[in-house]
């Protein structure tokens, strides 16, 4: 007999001692989200279940930086992949839509969708229709896909990776000076997210916002941002080495437009691992767009291995 979807429980959980319950259905991430909810990056009002009796169905969070008030990105939305007495897409479609109407402003835009997905995720069929029945979810209730990203993840072994001899590396002056390289970088960026904001707001405003928004925040050492020059102090590009709160990462890296072309990438990229290998770090991760292709050739060619890939859904079109 097929579960109809009305009778479903949807609600959110009452708290960490619900944890166990939320983490019954498999996701990468399961790992992380005790902790999140202790630390104030997820919120038992933003983490709602779908239930039939005892049985979980479908699930959902929202996640936000520690200090926001507010849910930043739907980074959790999952299904019984093994209920076949069920309509999936139908019940995380009720999910989201009931769960949304009661936990976020009306009249805003919702929270971005990000799904963490297998990287070659289309030529496995229990993996495609994992990623496209939630996708389908998403789209039902007005998403559509922005882009896909490709995550990339570093690991010691040997020495650590040395720029050429090319290139000259110093710290940022101020940050005066690197939100003005940041704005130089955004001509012909092939960053979806950045071209998306382009189209409302000039490279000005988009640079600044993303530094607001996450430059600013990291708690590492600004010492280890390092500007790229010429021999002569011209800049070439720069590299944002940091940690957030779970990872060791590439947080930014650009060449500037003048610049492209020449193989820079990878001089840079190779001064922004070593800094963070030099600190001792057991990983470093970065990541792309699917179709920024030099920028997913340079990880490789810098011993980055591929970890997963990303789906990214919003709600601007």
């Amino acid at each position: 007999m097929t579960v109809a979807t009305h009778a479903l429980t949807i609600r959110p959980i009452t708290g960490p001692e619900e944890l166990d319950l939320f983490n019954r259905l498999p996701y990468v991430q399961n790992f992380e989200i005790g902790a999140d909810l202790a630390e104030g990056r997820r919120h038992p009002s933003w983490m709602w279940v779908a239930l039939d009796g005892d049985r979980l169905l479908a699930r959902l969070s929202w996640w936000c930086r520690n200090s926001d008030v507010a849910p930043l990105l739907l980074d959790v939305l999952d299904v019984d992949d093994a209920a076949d007495d069920v309509d999936r897409v139908e019940t995380a479609e009720h999910l989201l839509r009931t769960a949304s109407a009661a936990t976020l402003p009306g009249g805003g835009t919702p929270p971005e969708y990000l799904r963490f997905v297998p990287a070659g995720w289309r030529r496995d069929p229990r993996d495609r229709r994992a990623v496209e029945e939630r996708m389908a979810a998403v789209e039902r209730n007005g998403g559509s896909l922005l882009v896909e990203r490709l995550r990339f993840e570093w690991t010691p072994g040997g020495t650590a990776p040395r720029p050429g001899d090319r290139l000259r590396f110093r710290p940022i002056r101020d940050e005066e000076e690197i939100l003005g390289l940041m704005v130089r970088a955004l001509e012909g960026t092939l960053d979806a997210h950045d071209r998306a904001d382009l189209g409302h707001s000039t490279a000005e405003q988009v640079a600044a916002e993303n530094y607001a928004d996450e430059f600013e925040r990291y708690t590492t050492p600004r010492e280890w941002w390092r500007i790229a020059t010429l021999p002569d102090g011209e800049p070439v590009g720069f590299v944002l080495p940091a940690r957030n709160d779970y990872h060791p990462m590439i947080g930014y890296i650009a060449v500037l437009p003048e610049h492209r072309g020449n193989g820079y990438v990878d001089d840079i990229l190779a001064e922004g691992t070593r800094v963070l290998a030099e600190e001792g770090v057991e990983r470093v991760r970065a990541a792309t767009d699917k179709g920024n292709m030099p920028m997913a050739r340079a990880f490789q060619r810098a011993g980055y291995a591929t970890l997963s890939g990303v789906v990214n859904m919003d709600w601007q079109g």
